[in-house]
């Protein structure tokens, strides 16, 4: 079975260790199961694909571009997966590579490691640092691709499958220009300096 009827999964790997149980690469053809795997922890059993375009409709809020321009996030799925089937046709055009690894790359690079937990001691507010959950860290990954490509399209004339296809093979190549990678480099540091 061929993502978008194009793309084979079964030469996609996770190359993180730990988030190999949390990363679904089941083939399927198209990334949509209408809502199926609901619960709690039943994400894990959606497609990585699919979860990036539900994060795509709705990327979460990041200050004040958001508050200005969410009525624009009307969740059309159609139109995300043909955008999203667009971009990954960019990206094999570009890299020559599979775009679904690409996606797994970016979301391997995104993924921090630590951060910071926040606690009341006495009258102070002390801050330690604490090992991310791996389910949290594909959580927050996702999340944070999908807010630097939202962040990249708000006043851009560029087209979202344009801007997709940039961001993933930015973040796929560890640039540290890209959202997801400053982000993370800067919890880190946080949470070595609340070590």
């Amino acid at each position: 079975m061929l993502l978008f009827d194009r793309w084979s999964m079964k030469d996609v790997a996770v190359e993180d260790p730990g988030l190999m149980k949390y990363i679904n690469l089941r083939p399927i053809a198209l990334p949509r199961t209408f809502g199926r795997n609901r619960g709690d922890f039943r994400k894990n059993e959606m497609n990585i694909v699919e979860r990036f375009m539900n994060k795509l409709m709705i990327p979460g809020h990041k200050g004040k571009r958001h508050k200005l321009s969410s009525g624009g996030l009307c969740g059309n799925y159609q139109t995300i997966m043909r955008e999203t089937a667009k971009a990954f046709e960019i990206i094999e055009g570009k890299t020559k590579k599979n775009p679904v690894q690409i996606l797994i790359k970016a979301v391997e690079n995104a993924a921090m490691y630590e951060e910071i937990a926040a606690y009341q001691l006495g009258g102070i507010i002390a801050r330690k640092a604490v090992i991310t959950s791996p389910q949290r860290r594909v959580d927050v990954a996702l999340r944070l691709i999908t807010q630097g490509i939202y962040m990249s399209t708000f006043k851009n004339k560029r087209s979202l499958r344009e801007v997709i296809a940039d961001e993933l093979v930015a973040i796929a190549n560890n640039d540290s220009k890209t959202l997801p990678v400053r982000e993370r480099n800067r919890m880190e540091k946080e949470a070595e300096g609340a070590r």
